[in-house]
């Protein structure tokens, strides 16, 4: 190659890269899971004032909101207790170090934290552990009216904690009911479970289940277990999804399953991995088969690994899933929780890791976003993640992906005007939140999301003028108006 073609390839090759990195996907799922087990996220501690409190959730959802996230999975059932005032089961002992005390003065956390996510267009995802009845049993006190306490013999103790027997259909009706009075009487978006089923294996402790297996099995009794677990779970599932849409049919249900269903050498349709541990052979969750069963409206399987692991390759993984998703929304769990400078794996030695598995996400087609593991990683911005997100893949804002449950009434256009170097439109009846477009020209191919927000305005720096500026309105299932007027700022 002549020196002039080899330099006009590289200013090609340039190009391409620098408009690379300027793009992203108008719809993408952003979220961050919030963890209130232990007090892993937040509150940061124990007992802090209701004030305190308040401030901490504002703060973090004010740092997810800046790298450009639009959805918070909020943990508000870790072991059978209430980050909400529920009927049922007791505050959590995370609240004020002690279960079933209510904040003071009161104040409802679950309904706090909707109505600060909605008010920064941000949808909430209720996390809840279906299983986990007490954590760290022998150091914990639960309160007289938790149900560990109501009714002993529904539950096993394995390990550490203390569990839901999955085999009884008292404990999948009990389960069902607390998930639909969350339902009904709270603006979330979405209901979401992680990846506790049956608990991970500890070596040489079988889960204590073989009397209700001889009492429940049936058909499975006595020799097939493992099918009998996985049917249990499966109940669960269903019972669970039937309820939701009893109720709101609209609202997603949504899992985050570890992060290897099986492995190829138990399963030809599984992946090239050698987990120790598998959804379907060691938790008992058969999660191809809720999503083939629409049981289940989005999967998030948690991929903590990176590119290139020899056991489990994060890309190996990641297309696993796509090819494995039957048409439903797949968002990846990513594990920031991973950074560290001083990690014995190189790869997470920099933030980089995650931006990669990011872009590489959007190379494949069927992966839908991310949601990443856990919140105090941005608090504590390791690595500098925040500004690699705000700069390398997140400088503009994303949509969520549009509902496929919702039924959709296209609504009225905004009407856009210009005051003072400030954008201004009208309220849209059903709106739930706008969107502003940027454009270089008055053309819809060449505009970009310039802000999501609740507000009814926007404002233009200096930087931003000779633009044109159009606004749509956006409904529960995310579904658009039509663009209103164009608009150009400055001459």
């Amino acid at each position: 190659m002549s020196k002039k073609g080899f330099i006009g390839l590289l200013m090609m090759l340039v190009a391409l890269g620098s408009m690379a990195k300027k793009k992203s996907p108008e719809r993408e799922m952003r979220a961050v899971w919030v963890a209130t087990v232990d007090n892993i996220d937040w509150p940061s501690k124990a007992g802090l004032s209701v004030e305190e409190q308040k401030k901490e959730m504002t703060t973090l959802l004010d740092q997810h909101k800046k790298n450009g996230m639009n959805t918070i999975v909020f943990q508000i059932r870790p072991a059978t207790d209430a980050f909400y005032q529920s009927p049922y089961e007791p505050w959590s002992q995370w609240l004020s170090g002690e279960q079933g005390i209510a904040p003071d003065p009161f104040y409802d956390p679950l309904q706090f934290a909707v109505e600060e996510c909605h008010k920064r267009a941000m949808e909430l995802h209720a996390w809840m552990n279906p299983y986990r009845a007490v954590f760290l049993y022998q150091e914990t006190e639960t309160d007289p009216e938790h149900i560990t306490n109501q009714h002993p013999e529904w539950f096993l103790t394995y390990g550490k904690h203390r569990y839901f027997n999955p085999g009884l259909q008292e404990t999948r009706d009990y389960v069902s009911k607390i998930v639909g009075d969350v339902v009904r009487r709270y603006d979330i978006d979405a209901i979401h479970f992680d990846d506790y089923f049956y608990p991970y294996k500890i070596a040489g402790e079988p889960f204590p289940d073989s009397l209700s297996f001889a009492q429940n099995g049936g058909e499975f009794y006595p020799n097939r277990i493992d099918d009998w677990r996985r049917d249990n779970v499966n109940r669960v599932i269903k019972q669970i999804n039937d309820t939701i849409k009893s109720i709101k049919p609209w609202m997603p249900f949504g899992i985050s399953p570890f992060g290897v269903w099986r492995n190829k050498d138990k399963d030809k349709s599984g992946s090239r991995t050698k987990a120790g541990q598998t959804n379907y052979d060691d938790l008992y969750a058969d999660v191809l088969l809720w999503l083939k069963n629409e049981w289940i409206d989005y999967v998030t399987p948690q991929i903590y690994w990176h590119i290139g692991k020899k056991v489990a390759d994060y890309r190996k993984i990641a297309k696993w899933w796509r090819r494995n998703s039957y048409g439903k929304p797949c968002y990846i769990g990513q594990g920031v929780y991973r950074l560290d400078s001083i990690s014995t794996a190189k790869a997470w030695r920099s933030a980089d890791q995650i931006i990669r598995q990011i872009k590489l996400n959007r190379r494949l087609k069927g992966l839908n976003g991310s949601m990443f593991f856990c919140s105090k990683n941005f608090t504590e911005n390791r690595l500098g993640i925040n500004e690699a997100l705000q700069t390398e893949v997140y400088r503009s804002p994303a949509l969520n992906l549009e509902n496929s449950n919702y039924q959709a009434t296209r609504l009225k256009a905004p009407k856009l005007q210009m005051k003072e170097g400030v954008l201004t439109w009208n309220a849209v009846e059903g709106a739930i939140y706008y969107v502003v477009y940027q454009s270089s020209g008055k053309s819809v191919k060449n505009d970009k999301v310039f802000c999501i927000t609740t507000l009814l305005e926007s404002g233009i720096s200096k930087q931003e003028e000779k633009m044109f500026y159009s606004v749509k309105s956006v409904d529960r299932g995310h579904f658009e108006s039509v663009a209103s007027n164009w608009i150009r700022v400055g001459k």
